[in-house]
């Protein structure tokens, strides 16, 4: 019953939320007005600029955000207890998350849907532009990497996942082209392909797994992965991007409804315990793991903060609304569903994983330890498997939907489905906004061959394959995806920092209260930099520890995978730190100061 209660009121929470702070910010903050000219009617040009209904924005924006991000940091985070996990993802995505996304997606709006990037460069100075694009560059090749070997992952573990995923592909084309070549409706054959994914979903667990018979598929499947994010991030946006993005919506809402029936049946039978299953607060967490503070608000960033969100908004998003008033539903509601997301995500991998711990005997066990996994600081997270973490809210969330009475089979291929295809639409709009990123790139330092299209896509892509081949030590090629974790978690976290930085000089130039976004700012730039710190130099694993033996002279140069943290790591640093300074110097001189006016193309 416990676990009922706590997403029923969670639920309720962020609903409250939505109409009280939500409302505030959007009519007394930010003025929102149905009249304004949008980005997507000014600069239409039906590639990225698409005047857009705010349902498929909606699910566009939802699933870009979501990922496998609220599903992989809450997994891992637990072993410190599920109460800390919940408290970060209810109060974070309501105050700080839900916040971060919305103000993005305003000030995106009014700046003719440019990034935040470009709009740092004139709220705070020309030099900021650069240190924001190199910034987003190092996160998002993150993103491409982890995102990429987590759908990887999923087809290797759970091969009657693969059909649905690959089959949604050449359906949504085709509702892009009845939509928007034919004028069609989009709802009836959304919910038709929605149909036809299930359809999928059951001819892949019973009929037609599909394996790849290769020695390393996660290498094969990242690769292919790879391919196709490269086509989906040159096509226009109406083709490919919204009508998958439109379909996986109706996908979330039908898993999320099957996810939360099963867990109130669960609950209400007494077949799950979420007290007996987890500790709360972790007693003794892993030998060697980093210390709570302040690694739970890096650990989960999605669900609750995520960096990425503010270029989702003010990279694709803002160029299809096509009425402000939306942008509160989109942006600061659909960070509030995700935030409900990460606590079924967090429910799941406890009481419901718990649910589905039988011993020898056959008998069901009520106590779950299945977190209290030996922690290897050599290896950091790599030492838990990106695969388990996943699995364990597949497995759990399974376990909520069996409670209907639905094989456990076909539970276990709609959550592994669910998962994959959210990973996948995170995917593609992370290849396309880095293609951006690199093509401004170009524009600054005034490298032409940057600013093609097809150049930048491909950089993007190459880079995000090569890092997503990194082997954990002693292990074959593309198995170190959580190595990479912990960068991707505080370059993520500074990177919603600094766009709260954004926001934050955007309404102090207009004299507009700022205490809002001011202390989510301050607690953002913090706390990342205190993990970056702690990962880099601390005495039992830091990063920079094999550098200063060969400094020292008590090691020769080998290659190591903390080299390649210690480089991003500590440049990603060094980038926030002089943001920080520049942005510092800003505030005496600019309240009231307007920014100079948007030189539009």
């Amino acid at each position: 019953m416990t676990t009922l209660l706590i997403a029923f009121g969670s639920f309720v929470g962020f609903i409250i939320a939505y109409h009280t702070y939500g409302r505030w910010i959007s009519n007394k903050i930010f003025g929102l007005s149905a009249r304004a000219m949008m980005p997507s009617e000014a600069l239409r040009d039906d590639v990225d600029f698409i005047p857009t209904k705010k349902e498929v924005i909606f699910g566009h924006h939802f699933t870009s955000i979501a990922g496998t991000g609220p599903i992989v940091g809450p997994a891992i985070a637990v072993f410190w207890g599920w109460l800390p996990a919940l408290i970060w993802v209810i109060f974070g995505s309501i105050f700080i998350g839900a916040v971060h996304d919305f103000g993005a997606l305003v000030v995106s709006l009014r700046n003719d849907g440019q990034t935040v990037g470009e709009i740092a460069g004139r709220l705070i100075s020309r030099r900021t532009k650069l240190l924001f694009l190199l910034i987003l560059f190092f996160a998002l090749t993150i993103v491409l990497a982890i995102f990429g070997l987590v759908i990887a992952s999923i087809f290797k573990i759970y091969p009657e996942s693969v059909l649905s995923v690959w089959i949604e592909i050449p359906i949504a084309v085709a509702i892009g082209f009845w939509v928007y070549r034919k004028g069609g409706g989009l709802l009836l054959p959304s919910l038709l392909a929605l149909g036809l994914l299930y359809v999928g979903v059951y001819v892949g667990v019973y009929y037609l797994p599909i394996t790849l018979p290769v020695s390393n598929p996660v290498v094969v499947w990242t690769l292919a992965l790879m391919t196709y994010c490269f086509i989906a991030s040159v096509l226009p946006v109406w083709t490919l991007l919204q009508p998958r993005d439109f379909i996986n919506s109706h996908q979330l809402i039908v898993a999320l409804g099957l996810l939360v029936l099963g867990l109130a049946v669960a609950g209400f039978t007494g077949a799950t315990d979420l007290q007996a299953s987890a500790p709360a607060i972790a007693k003794i967490a892993p030998a060697g793991a980093p210390p709570i503070m302040p690694f739970l608000f890096i650990t989960i960033a999605c669900g609750a903060v995520s960096g990425f969100h503010c270029v989702v908004s003010s990279g694709t998003t803002s160029k299809q609304i096509s009425c402000e008033t939306d942008a509160q539903y989109v942006g600061y509601g659909a960070m509030l569903l995700e935030g409900a997301l990460a606590v079924i995500v967090i429910l799941a991998c406890c009481a419901g994983l718990g649910m589905g711990v039988v011993g020898e005997g056959g008998e069901v066990l009520k106590h779950l330890d299945a977190w209290h996994t030996k922690y290897d600081p050599d290896t950091g997270w790599a030492a838990f498997g990106l695969s388990q973490k996943v699995g364990a809210f597949v497995e759990g969330g399974a376990n909520f939907i069996n409670a209907l009475g639905i094989p456990i089979e076909l539970a276990t291929g709609i959550i592994a489905v669910l998962v994959a295809s959210f990973a996948a639409t995170t995917l593609d709009t992370a290849t396309r906004l880095q293609r951006y990123v690199v093509q401004e790139l170009g524009q600054t330092l005034n490298i032409k061959p940057l600013t093609n299209k097809y150049t930048a896509t491909l950089i993007a892509v190459s880079l995000g394959a090569a890092m997503a081949m990194i082997p954990a030590p002693g292990k074959v090629m593309g198995t170190g995806g959580l190595i990479l974790w912990p960068l991707f978690g505080a370059t993520n976290q500074l990177l919603a920092g600094l766009a709260l930085m954004v926001i934050f000089f955007y309404l102090w130039r207009r004299k507009v209260n700022v205490w809002f976004v001011a202390i989510p700012m301050v607690i953002m730039l913090i706390m990342p930099a205190w993990a970056l710190l702690w990962q880099l130099f601390n005495q039992d694993s830091g990063w920079a520890h094999p550098l200063l033996a060969m400094v020292r002279g008590d090691a020769e140069w080998v290659w190591d995978h903390k080299h390649l943290l210690l480089t991003i790591g500590l440049a990603t640093l060094l980038l926030q730190i002089w943001v920080v300074i520049e942005g510092v110097l800003l505030i005496p001189k600019s309240r009231g100061v307007l920014e100079e006016l948007l030189e539009r193309k």
